[in-house]
């Protein structure tokens, strides 16, 4: 049997919203200086920094309540050059009605033969960081197990890499994380008896079966940070980054060959105990109702607490449309293990 490969734009999109309230708030402007646990998601090169064992949990909500996203991470140092980490996350959404019985074989409605079902995605991922010969640089791999379940309708598998690097000199920290670059593949399976339940019922929709395979194409995301200190007891973290996309699509510089995007973060610091984010990027070229063309971006807001290695991180942000009605408060903990030692 031949499967066909479709190369999606969107394609396990889930993976690119992000973890961490302390990173959404600085609109994901952090592959340059990310060092704790929540590395393995933004740059496992990050993960060398890691002093003893950290776990880290986050939950937020998308689309008013209805979608839920949950992360768990922990990160272990084998010596000091080199550290492991897992992570697991879930974006889903439940108690869908599933409709596709209702009507009975007399034509009949019954609203007992309602169902509810989920549809949900998982990404569990596995990462090693260590420390290069040549001082200031660090690289880290993940390897990604991804399980998308729609019901019993479909299900499937996939497998990809990243890769990131981190370099340091004269308090500049430089950051490239390589997503997807082995181009992440997922394998579906479709109940064909389930798809015949709904293959008629919008005339011209639904009539064949997707395709089998798809894959996920590659991003680099490049980032330059630096962190200033006033005073002994106030500092300002900065970070640029660049986020590269192999597709053509609205961001602010699109071509068929690659798509550019920044992003800007800023985290003021007090005594290392409470600071405040701010950051903004998603930067689209919108199409509008009379086919003119405006320029939007997503500012990210947040605030953070830090008391005896306990991290507590709230950021208020959206996924890229600016709805206020969709605007998410996400929270995380982080938690440096050695406070029980």
């Amino acid at each position: 049997m031949l499967f066909a490969q479709t190369a999606r734009k969107y394609s396990n999109e889930f993976m690119n919203i992000g973890v961490d309230a302390a990173s959404l708030g600085m609109s994901s402007a952090v592959v340059g200086h990310t060092s704790d646990v929540n590395s393995s998601y933004w740059n496992p090169a990050g993960l060398v920094q890691i002093e003893d064992n950290q776990l880290s949990l986050m939950h937020s909500s998308y689309f008013a309540n209805i979608a839920n996203y949950n992360y768990i991470a922990f990160a272990k140092p084998l010596d000091s050059r080199s550290t492991i980490a897992v992570s697991f996350i879930r974006f889903g959404v439940d108690d869908i009605l599933d409709t596709t019985q209702l009507i009975d074989e007399q034509g009949n409605v019954n609203y007992d033969r309602i169902n509810l079902f989920s549809a949900a995605d998982y990404a569990l991922t596995f990462s090693y960081a260590r420390k290069l010969p040549i001082t200031g640089i660090n690289y880290g791999v993940n390897a990604k197990v991804i399980r998308r379940i729609i019901g019993d309708f479909a299900s499937s598998w996939g497998f990809g890499l990243d890769v990131g690097i981190q370099f340091e000199s004269n308090d500049w920290k430089f950051g490239l994380m390589a997503r997807d670059i082995t181009t992440t593949f997922n394998t579906w399976a479709i109940d064909a008896d389930r798809l015949q339940d709904i293959k008629d019922a919008i005339p011209g929709q639904n009539q064949e079966e997707p395709e089998a395979t798809e894959l996920t194409l590659p991003k680099l995301q490049l980032g330059m940070s630096k962190l200033f200190t006033f005073n002994y007891d106030y500092t300002l973290r900065t970070e640029v980054d660049v986020i590269c996309r192999f597709e053509e699509n609205n961001d602010v510089i699109s071509s068929s060959v690659v798509s550019i995007n920044p992003a800007l973060g800023l985290e003021f610091g007090y005594t290392d105990l409470v600071f405040f984010r701010a950051g903004v990027g998603n930067f689209q070229n919108e199409l509008q109702i009379d086919n003119s063309e405006s320029l939007t971006f997503q500012p990210n807001f947040g605030v953070g607490f830090k008391y005896n290695g306990i991290y507590i991180d709230y950021a208020f942000t959206d996924i890229g449309d600016q709805s206020a009605a969709l605007y998410s408060n996400v929270f995380s903990l982080k938690i440096d293990l050695s406070i029980f030692r």
